[in-house]
């Protein structure tokens, strides 16, 4: 059963009588921490008794579980939990477990097209491309009002709070320049 897992990718992890885990595939000991980092890079493994070859995983699993809820690391609610203890038993416990993993599938779906539609509307945003091109603009009214204002602005490191007022103070002037030509 070992060869037939570990020839199709899936990395076997045998623990051990004295509850140290060890990775076949990399031959080290490790820790929870590890397998919680392997589920996160998407590495599949399956967690085996080294004395039975009893699969272990969905226990492992929920003692990663366990421990990342007790660290602080929240994510299910009190009231999902004591809902999710009370199907155990009823007569939906069998529908459960795929309702479950397909509302995750779905949500891990969205999550990544949510994430690329992020993505995909910061280099389409046209409010970005307007306020880009107002940049624009105002580097070269800067330039043409005050001379060396551009210069001056991007020779320093941004974020400086003296950048900040001289770019006020530029706008103000500006601004009294631009009500002098309107006029």
């Amino acid at each position: 059963m070992a060869n037939d897992s570990k020839s199709s990718g899936t990395v076997i992890i045998k623990k051990y009588a004295n509850r140290r885990l060890y990775n076949t595939s990399t031959s080290s000991y490790i820790t929870l921490d590890h397998l919680a980092q392997m589920v996160k890079d998407n590495v599949e493994f399956q967690v085996i008794d080294a004395k039975t070859g009893a699969d272990l995983t969905h226990a492992i699993l929920t003692q990663i579980i366990m421990e990342e809820e007790s660290a602080g690391e929240q994510m299910l609610p009190t009231n999902f939990l004591r809902q999710l203890i009370s199907m155990y038993g009823n007569s939906m416990q069998a529908f459960l477990p795929g309702y479950l993993e397909a509302s995750m599938e779905h949500f891990r779906e969205n999550q990544a097209k949510m994430r690329k539609a992020i993505e995909e509307s910061i280099g389409s945003n046209p409010i970005a491309q307007i306020a880009q091109r107002n940049m624009e603009m105002f580097k070269a009214a800067a330039a043409a009002f005050v001379p060396g204002a551009v210069a001056s602005a991007e020779a320093k490191p941004a974020g400086e709070s003296d950048d900040l007022d001289a770019l006020r103070k530029q706008m103000a002037e500006m601004q009294q320049k631009l009500e002098q030509l309107s006029k």
